[in-house]
C-alpha cells in the first residue's frame, strides 16, 4: 500500500488529464462538481429571469427556473459539504432542473413555430424568437448535478 507521501510524490507528475482522472478516482472531483452546479445554477437563473423579465413572465412557466435556479444552488452547497446531501437533496434538485430544461425546449420550440411563418420560417423564427438552445444549458446544469451525485466521494 502506497504511503500518503508516496501519493503526494505520484500527485506532483501528473498532468492535465491524468489528474482529472485521478481526482474521478479518488472522488475528489464530486465535490468540484456539486460546487459548479451550485454556481451554474445561480448564473443561470439569473440570465433566465433577465430574459424572461423581457418577455414579461408571459407563461407562468417561465418563473420555474428561475425559482429552481436557488434550490440547485443550495442544493450544490450542502454537497460540497456533506456526502448525504450529495446522495439525495442534489439528485432530486439536478433532476428537476433537468426536467424543467427538458420542457423548457418544448415551450420555446413550440413559441418558435407559433411566430408569424411557423417552421417554414425557421430562420428568422429562431433568431427572433425564444432562444431554443438556452433550456438546454439549464438542463446542461442539472445534469452536472446529477453526475455529481453518482461519482464516487473522497472519504
Amino acid at each position: 500500500m502506497r504511503t500518503h507521501q508516496a501519493e503526494r510524490a505520484a500527485a506532483g507528475t501528473l498532468h492535465g488529464i491524468d489528474r482529472l482522472i485521478r481526482n474521478v478516482r479518488t472522488g475528489r472531483f464530486e465535490r468540484s462538481l456539486a460546487a459548479l452546479t451550485a454556481a451554474g445554477a445561480l448564473v443561470t437563473a439569473a440570465e433566465v429571469f433577465l430574459e424572461h423579465d423581457k418577455a414579461s413572465f408571459g407563461n407562468k412557466w417561465m418563473w420555474a427556473p428561475v425559482a429552481l435556479g436557488p434550490v440547485g444552488a443550495a442544493a450544490g452547497v450542502a454537497g460540497v459539504f456533506s456526502r448525504r446531501m450529495a446522495k439525495t437533496a442534489l439528485p432530486l434538485a439536478s433532476a428537476a432542473i433537468v426536467a424543467n430544461g427538458l420542457q423548457g425546449t418544448w415551450l420555446h420550440l413550440r413559441g418558435i413555430r407559433q411566430k408569424p411563418g411557423g417552421l417554414s420560417n425557421l430562420r428568422y423564427n429562431l433568431e427572433m424568437g425564444p432562444p431554443l438552445f438556452a433550456p438546454l444549458l439549464v438542463t446542461m446544469v442539472g445534469g452536472m448535478g446529477v453526475l455529481a451525485s453518482v461519482l464516487r466521494r473522497e472519504p
